[in-house]
């Protein structure tokens, strides 16, 4: 999304070992007594666009442990981690925005030990494989900061170890939505959000660290220049990159640039806009408007992005326990199959799958067409009986990364240039 991303907003959707003894055995049953009279309260900072009302309620159910959403942009979520490490218990931030957190020390390895299904957790992240073929990994893949050599490490470990920078939430590989009942023909590349034939009708996403890298995609795609490392560019890159973006947008190419989830949906549902950077849950969004809208499969590849829970070095005791036991819980099956079902992919997907219909299963994960009508969370219709998921099957898509989000070396710099693109 970035997020889910947000910034804005966006989009995205919405999102054990108090006792150890108790649960390594996986008894759930004695949580809410427990923690009932115990009356712990975890501070979750995040976006919006991951903290989930639903989840948070169900795990209360589950455990007794309330959750406190501390809802921020993706920019003031790295913020806070680096001024502000007590003033949350967890935190769910990008991968990407590791490389400001760790160096302060503010963050504690995750001992993988304590953490139920850590062996399960895909191979995307452990390995940078899918199905085990290696996939794009330019930018800031979730596999080059996994790991860091011991609880109090700032720098992050070559090779895996005992503990995790962060435990995977949610992720996706993003595209280009585009709206086939307007442009009634087909779309395969990203250089196509250019095209003048869309003038006027294109809108790119104003988040950066995001917007540089879809716009990245398009400068591959037309043929101007192959990037070594999308994800960190020189500032000569930068250059041609922000002048390729003003050219359009002088010609009239954008309608919009958008920060907002809502905002993104709003303007693919009216038909201001038939092509524009989009989330996937973005798609779903227009789509249970009844309208028609693709998250559309690119040849060129998607760009990635992956969240995941952190633990700050603040938080000890019992309050660290209860901590370990939302991760444990956030992992065992319930709020995988949740956001499975919005569109996002969980990180441990064998227990998310225990957790949905063999139906949805099919549709959602395997790239199937549907055997019935697919529904969200919240009962709305996403797709007919028939229909087949955009981008297929979990292979394929995750399988189809070309680069992922990813903060710079120049990132001052390209921030300072991306800003003279929206002022041009």
């Amino acid at each position: 999304m970035t997020d889910r991303h947000d910034s804005n907003g966006s989009p995205k959707l919405g999102r054990r070992t108090l006792l150890k003894g108790a649960a390594a055995a996986g008894s759930a049953l004695a949580f809410p007594f427990v923690h009932a009279q115990e009356k712990i309260t975890l501070r979750y900072l995040g976006t919006a666009v991951n903290q989930d009302k639903a989840i948070a309620d169900k795990f209360k159910a589950d455990t007794g442990i309330e959750i406190q959403y501390i809802p921020v942009t993706t920019d003031d979520v790295t913020k806070r981690a680096v001024t502000s490490p007590n003033s949350f218990d967890l935190i769910d931030t990008e991968y990407f925005s590791l490389k400001k957190i760790l160096p302060t020390g503010n963050l504690l390895g995750i001992d993988t030990k304590r953490i139920k299904n850590a062996d399960k957790i895909t191979t995307l992240f452990t390995k940078g494989e899918v199905g085990g073929k290696k996939v794009g990994d330019q930018g800031t893949a979730p596999k080059k900061v996994m790991y860091v050599a011991s609880p109090t490490a700032k720098e992050f470990a070559k090779e895996p170890t005992q503990f995790m920078t962060l435990i995977p939430t949610v992720y996706n590989a993003d595209t280009l939505g585009i709206r086939p009942d307007l442009i009634k023909r087909p779309i395969d590349s990203w250089k196509e959000l250019l095209n003048p034939e869309f003038k006027g009708k294109a809108a790119i996403l104003n988040i950066p660290s995001i917007g540089i890298m879809d716009a990245a995609m398009v400068v591959e795609a037309a043929g101007l220049y192959k990037y070594p490392d999308k994800g960190n560019m020189t500032k000569k890159e930068i250059d041609l990159t922000i002048k390729t973006l003003i050219e359009a947008k002088k010609a009239g190419q954008f309608r919009a640039l958008w920060k907002d989830f809502n905002e993104s949906v709003n303007l693919m549902a009216s038909g201001e806009v038939v092509i524009q950077s989009m989330w996937s849950p973005a798609v779903t969004a227009v789509r249970t408007k009844g309208i028609a809208c693709t998250f559309q499969p690119l040849k060129e590849g998607y760009r990635a992005w992956a969240a995941g829970f952190g633990v700050p070095k603040t938080v000890s005791g019992k309050k660290a326990d209860a901590v370990y036991e939302f991760i444990n819980w956030f992992l065992d099956g319930w709020a995988g199959a949740y956001l499975n079902r919005q569109g996002y992919y969980s990180a441990v997907l064998e227990t998310a799958k225990a957790k949905m219909e063999a139906y949805e299963w099919a549709y959602w994960m395997e790239g199937k067409a549907a055997s019935q009508d697919i529904k969200s969370p919240n009962g709305d219709l996403l797709a007919k009986a028939g229909s087949v998921r955009d981008g297929g099957s979990y292979e394929t898509r995750m399988g189809g990364i070309a680069c992922w989000n990813a903060i710079m070396d120049e990132n001052a710099y390209m921030v300072q240039k991306w800003n003279e693109f929206v002022a041009a």
